[in-house]
């Protein structure tokens, strides 16, 4: 599992810039460019939800990858060393993409 690194600190799941989701999938089936992708998992903080999730942020995570002309998706599974998830003041997964992704 890759390490991951997320700055979408605005997502209900981010802790540190880390994930305590546990797994994340990344979209963008016909990206050719990060910024054509984006982290499906995003779920917005809301104002009722002021607070990230409970449990701790993990340093490396699951990623299930759509991106199939990333180089690093192998059976949509992301096989990067180190994951970048690039979302700051994101409100939707839109706004969020993968700084990882590199075309085929």
């Amino acid at each position: 599992m890759p390490n991951l690194r997320c700055t979408a600190t605005t997502c209900y799941y981010n802790t540190d810039n880390l994930c305590s989701k546990g797994d994340i999938k990344v979209d963008g089936v016909q990206a050719t460019a990060a910024d054509e992708t984006s982290c499906a998992s995003f779920r917005e903080r809301s104002q009722f939800t002021n607070q990230s999730c409970s449990s701790c942020g993990c340093k490396t995570i699951q990623v299930d990858c759509k991106a199939c002309s990333c180089v690093y998706n192998e059976n949509e599974q992301c096989a990067a060393g180190s994951v970048d998830i690039a979302g700051t003041d994101a409100c939707s997964s839109q706004d969020t993409r993968c700084g990882t992704f590199q075309c085929k």
